[in-house]
């Protein structure tokens, strides 16, 4: 079953490597998508694919990697868009 979710994570996740993190993660998981900063410093992904690989990207989410400290994930649910490569975006 295909998933798509967008997520909005909160907390010391900008400039250690988490974009590329996710990305890498992603890649390794067959998930497309998305992943920025923002600038109210948070960090945007979106990611869609099979249920089962989208949930682990979201799991990689929550911990982070290891310089990162993570205080809320905001997870919403989106319509899947068949996206064709997982992208590090830049504002």
């Amino acid at each position: 079953m295909k998933k798509s979710v967008r997520l909005y994570i909160s907390g010391t996740v900008q400039g250690i490597f988490f974009r590329q993190f996710i990305k890498d993660n992603a890649e390794r998981n067959n998930v497309k998508g998305f992943v920025r900063n923002l600038e109210d410093g948070r960090v945007e992904v979106f990611a869609e694919g099979n249920q089962e690989d989208v949930d682990k990207i979201v799991e990689f989410c929550q911990k982070g990697p290891k310089h990162s400290k993570i205080d809320k994930v905001e997870i919403k649910d989106e319509k899947f868009q068949d996206l064709k490569e997982f992208k590090i975006l830049h504002i």
